[in-house]
């Protein structure tokens, strides 16, 4: 169903005709998630004719109300609606043996929706300077919006990525995503070519250095045990009292870069012989 041309009139009246209109037609129930998107769980049979309109005029108020990711879950027996959601521009994410998983990314930037995995591997930067000082931000979008909580630079680590590669990106690029599987976290610790502060605006509120004893002793990160855990283990490693991880360059057969992580190597102890 199409609506009639509202270019030429002024916005307020364009938005109310607009929400006049979805009235109408009626719209998809949909939730909102926590990183600026929605999702649309089917459930009830329904004709594709009567589907459409409903998803087109969900479409267009999404746009309007500047959401991003569109997730729509179809069951296996409304497969008859698989077809009129690809061909209103929606992809495949995944599919499980009793439905069928879409995706939609509206705004006009790179599409940060996660591939699908039996588990997602995200990781931590923990970045400290010279000066004992931890690089920081504040989130505008997921779990942290308006907590005000400081916390690492965080993401998930892309398909055939490798982790460390993944901890420098997610520094130059602040993304969080998630894909309701469970996961993997790894905080991997970097050292710092320039202390210049370029927030990425669109995700981040405000990003700074902080003193990491200022870091640990926050009361978010005192109260929650498993962030407790990583502060305690990025002190322990600021004083060179833990190990951990270090990445070590090596090869597949494809002849492929990539990484093994292994605990500091002890050097082997020469035996000792008696005479």
């Amino acid at each position: 169903m199409a609506f009639p041309s509202t270019s030429s009139l002024p916005i307020k009246e364009q938005t109310e005709r607009a929400e006049s209109q979805f009235q109408q037609i009626g719209l998809l129930n949909a939730v909102e998630d926590t990183y600026g998107g929605v999702k649309v769980d089917v459930e009830e049979p329904m004709d594709s004719n009567v589907y459409v309109p409903l998803l087109r005029a969900s479409m267009s108020q999404w746009k309007q109300q500047g959401k991003k990711g569109v997730w729509i879950k179809l069951p296996s027996q409304l497969a008859n609606l698989v077809e009129p959601t690809v061909k209103e521009g929606f992809r495949y994410h995944h599919a499980e043996p009793d439905y069928l998983m879409l995706v939609y990314w509206i705004p006009e930037t790179p599409d940060t929706l996660p591939a699908n995995a039996s588990h997602t591997v995200g990781i931590g930067a923990f970045v400290m300077n010279d000066n004992r000082k931890v690089l920081v931000v504040q989130e505008k979008n997921g779990a942290f919006r308006g907590t005000d909580v400081w916390k690492f630079p965080t993401g998930v680590v892309n398909q055939g990525e490798d982790i460390c590669t993944a901890a420098i990106r997610e520094v130059k690029e602040e993304t969080d995503a998630f894909c309701g599987k469970s996961d993997l976290f790894f905080v991997c610790m970097l050292r710092p070519l320039s202390t210049d502060i370029k927030k990425q605006d669109s995700e981040i509120k405000a990003a700074q250095w902080m003193p990491i004893e200022e870091y640990v002793a926050q009361p978010f990160n005192q109260k929650h045990e498993s962030f407790k855990n990583v502060a305690e283990i990025c002190m322990s490693k600021s004083k060179s009292n833990y190990s951990g991880f270090s990445p070590v360059q090596t090869s597949s057969s494809s002849g492929k870069k990539s990484y093994s992580y292994f605990n500091e190597l002890q050097p082997e102890k020469t035996p000792q012989v008696t005479a």
